[in-house]
C-alpha cells in the first residue's frame, strides 16, 4: 500500500513541476477597455463583490509562469473566448487544470488501485489530460446554441428599440442591459460590442470580431444584414424584424424536425427494455403456469 501512494506521489510532483516549467505568461488587458467595461458593469447594477474571483485564484500561476514565455497560446485564448472567458486568467487557470486533473488521477489510481498499477497511471494522465479540452469544448458547443436560440429575440428587442427612437449604439446597450438575467450569452457579446466602439474600434470591425466570436451562421447573417443596411441606407429596424422572422421559422422547422425524430429514437429503448420486460410480466406468468402443468403430466 505505501509503495503505490509513494509512486503517486512522485508522479504528483513531477508533473507539478513540469507545469512550473512549461506555462506561459499572460498579456495585460488594454486599460481603457478595462475602465470602459467596469464603469459599464458597475452602472448596469453588477456592484456586488464576487463569488470567486478568477484573478485571485490564477494568481500563483501567474507568479509561477513569470519565468517562462511571455504569452500564452493564441489557440488556446480563442477558444476560450469562444466559450466565454476573456480574462488572462481563464488561461492560467485552464492550462493548471490541463496539468493539474491527470496528476489528480494519478494519486487517486494509485492509492485505490492495488493490481495493473502502470496500466491505469498512464489510462489516467492520458485521460485526465484530455478532460479539460473536452470540457472546452463541451462549453464552446453550448454557448453557440445558446446565442443562436436568443439571437431573435434581440433583434426583436433591436427593433422595438431603434423604432422608438434609439440609435443603433444606443438600442444594444439597452439590450445588452435588458437580456443580462435572460439572456446573459447575448447580452455579454452586445456588451462586448459595445466596449469595443467606445475602445475606438470602427462599428463594422466590432460587429465583425463578434460574428468570428460566436462562429454561427445566422450571427454572420446579421452582421453581413447590418453591413448592408449600412451601405444603402436601409432601416435597420425593418431589416432586423424581417430577419427575426426567419430565424424564428428556422428555429420553428428545427424543432419540428427534432420531434420528428423523436419516433426514431425510441425504437432502441422500446425494443431493448420496455418490450422485453413488458413480455416477462405478461407471458412469464403463463410460461411458469405451463412448465408446472408439464411437470405433473410428465411426473
Amino acid at each position: 500500500m505505501a509503495l503505490p501512494f509513494i509512486l503517486g506521489l512522485v508522479l504528483f510532483l513531477g508533473l507539478v513541476l513540469l507545469f512550473l516549467m512549461t506555462l506561459p505568461v499572460s498579456s495585460t488587458e488594454s486599460v481603457l477597455l478595462d475602465e470602459v467595461a467596469r464603469g459599464s458593469h458597475t452602472a448596469a447594477g453588477r456592484s456586488g463583490p464576487a463569488v470567486l474571483n478568477v484573478d485571485v485564484l490564477a494568481k500563483p500561476f501567474v507568479l509561477l509562469r513569470k519565468l517562462a514565455s511571455a504569452d500564452p497560446n493564441p489557440d488556446l485564448v480563442r477558444r476560450l473566448m469562444l466559450a466565454g472567458y476573456r480574462k488572462p486568467a481563464h488561461a492560467d487557470i485552464f492550462l493548471g487544470a490541463r496539468f493539474a486533473v491527470p496528476a489528480l488521477a494519478a494519486l487517486a489510481v494509485a492509492v485505490y488501485v492495488q493490481q495493473n498499477i502502470v496500466l491505469f497511471l498512464m489510462l489516467a494522465i492520458v485521460l485526465g489530460y484530455f478532460i479539460p479540452d473536452f470540457w472546452l469544448s463541451h462549453a464552446i458547443n453550448k454557448r453557440r446554441e445558446q446565442i443562436k436560440l436568443s439571437l431573435p429575440d434581440g433583434l426583436d428587442m433591436l427593433a422595438v428599440c431603434m423604432e422608438a427612437g434609439l440609435g443603433l449604439d444606443q438600442a444594444i446597450v439597452r439590450i445588452g442591459q435588458e437580456f443580462r438575467i435572460s439572456h446573459p450569452q447575448l447580452s455579454e457579446e452586445f456588451m462586448q460590442v459595445n466596449f469595443e466602439q467606445r475602445a475606438g474600434v470602427p462599428r463594422l470591425a466590432a460587429w465583425k470580431s463578434f460574428s468570428d466570436r460566436v462562429n454561427i451562421e445566422s450571427a454572420r447573417s446579421f452582421v453581413a444584414m447590418l453591413i448592408q443596411t449600412d451601405r444603402f441606407g436601409t432601416p435597420i429596424s425593418k431589416s432586423s424584424g424581417t430577419f427575426s422572422d426567419a430565424l424564428r421559422t428556422q428555429r420553428r422547422q428545427r424543432a419540428e424536425e427534432m420531434a420528428a425524430k423523436t419516433t426514431v429514437k425510441l425504437v432502441p429503448p422500446l425494443v431493448f427494455f420496455i418490450f422485453p420486460s413488458m413480455g416477462i410480466v405478461t407471458v412469464g406468468p403463463a410460461v411458469i403456469t405451463v412448465m408446472k402443468n408439464m411437470a405433473h403430466i410428465v411426473g
